[in-house]
């Protein structure tokens, strides 16, 4: 796969992360203080790490290494990362609101 094929293909991905943060954003709202409280930790990790993967994404596209592998493997292990820390995040709303919260 060439890079600029690849940056785009992950460039979409966090157009859809972002969505989803979007969501757990809105999700808090129906949360008592506390638990928006801990439920803002996870968001602004994955806030964090998606502006990494921008970062990282960015850099391909402008500097389009010929070797590439190892930027691809840090952007992988952070998009597994995300998936973590999101599934963590909708786990603790649901059960913190789990009548509020949509499987």
């Amino acid at each position: 796969m060439e890079v600029k094929d690849y940056c785009n293909s992950m460039a979409s991905e966090l157009t859809a992360w972002k969505a989803k943060l979007f969501d757990i954003v809105a999700q808090t709202d129906k949360l008592g203080t506390q638990d928006k409280e801990k439920v803002w930790e996870y968001f602004i990790e994955m806030k964090i790490l998606v502006q990494d993967l921008e970062d990282k994404i960015d850099s391909l596209r402008t500097e389009c290494p010929s070797e590439w592998s190892p930027h691809k493997k840090e952007i992988e292990d952070a998009h597994v990362d995300m998936r973590s820390k999101y599934q963590d995040t909708i786990e603790y709303i649901g059960k913190a609101a789990p009548h509020s919260i949509p499987g």
